[in-house]
């Protein structure tokens, strides 16, 4: 017998497809995204320094600005660069009190983002949960919840916050009060939007299929898909807490002469300014600009980054 040759069995290589290729990390995305535009990059870079320099402002500041020991008023308005009697150069001049202002620029920051990012935490905490009420029950507690959010949006942020001040007083603890009541209307209307969008969703009709409870479908399933809008916006409404802060600073209802933030350095150099001391106001001014420019070029990357419409 004469053994029969068989024929050379195949072998095929599949080549992965599109579909069998992992998911990329979202994180990852966002990043590759984001730093693709260099100006955002630039911006987000100048932000990080910033808010380093003004929490690390204890240990970098030449001077503590409000330990009246360290001041000498006889080193008052000293021009950028000049030395004081105490031979200490003050590269950015001092003000009427004599205080550096560099050293009074990083606390000034140091308040101003903190203030700002407190206000509009807990402001986006209120709106948020206003927000995802409104959309998810609908009817009675939709239409009463929105119709606050319109009456509180109809008046002017600066004529709300000024009589809050002028009722509650002056403070931090104030400001930051009189902030979250401005800005939480804000955050409700964009969370009720992006909450109706996603409230028709398999995944949520699934879920109360399931017997879920509310608060497990509200803050487990749909906060984490409206989180993308609210965290631009976010970042959005601390400039605008900052700006609003400073605003209200420089008209004297702000924050007391003991802790001066941005806002109150600018109008303690403002009489001054046709004096020929421009310096008292010209350089918290411009800290205040940078700071505020560079927080909404992030924020407007942030926006195109984390647009559904744009993702690949």
């Amino acid at each position: 017998m004469t053994a029969t040759s068989q024929p050379p069995v195949e072998t095929r290589v599949e080549t992965p497809t599109p579909q069998s290729r992992p998911p990329e990390n979202p994180w990852r995305r966002v990043a590759r995204d984001f730093s693709r535009n260099r100006i955002a990059l630039g911006a987000l870079v100048v932000l990080v320094a910033i808010v380093a320099a003004a929490f690390l402002a204890p240990l970098i500041a030449p001077q503590d600005p409000y330990d009246l020991r360290n001041l000498d008023i006889m080193d008052s308005r000293l021009p950028p660069g000049e030395a004081g009697f105490s031979g200490q150069t003050y590269w950015l001049g001092t003000d009427g009190q004599g205080r550096d202002m560099l050293s009074a620029i990083l606390y000034g920051l140091r308040i101003s983002l903190s203030v700002g990012f407190i206000a509009c935490a807990a402001a986006l905490a209120i709106g948020l949960s206003a927000g995802l009420a409104a959309a998810y029950f609908g009817g009675r507690t939709d239409t009463a919840i929105m119709r606050l959010v319109d009456l509180h949006l109809a008046f002017p942020p600066i004529l709300v916050a000024l009589i809050l001040l002028a009722i509650l007083g002056r403070g931090v603890d104030k400001i930051v009060i009189a902030l979250v009541i401005v800005q939480w209307a804000t955050f409700a209307r964009v969370a009720r939007g992006a909450a109706l969008s996603e409230r028709e969703r398999e995944y949520v009709e699934a879920a109360q299929i399931l017997g879920l409870s509310r608060p497990r479908i509200l803050f487990g399933h749909l906060l984490p898909n409206c989180l993308p809008p609210l965290m631009v916006l976010f970042t959005v409404e601390i400039a605008s807490a900052i700006a609003l802060e400073a605003t209200l600073s420089f008209l004297g209802v702000g924050l007391p002469a003991t802790q001066p933030s941005l806002g109150l350095l600018i109008a303690n150099g403002f009489q001054f300014v046709l004096s020929g001391q421009y310096w008292i106001s010209l350089f918290p001014g411009i800290a205040l600009l940078i700071l505020i420019v560079a927080i909404n070029l992030v924020g407007d990357q942030l926006r195109d980054v984390l647009n559904p419409r744009n993702i690949r």
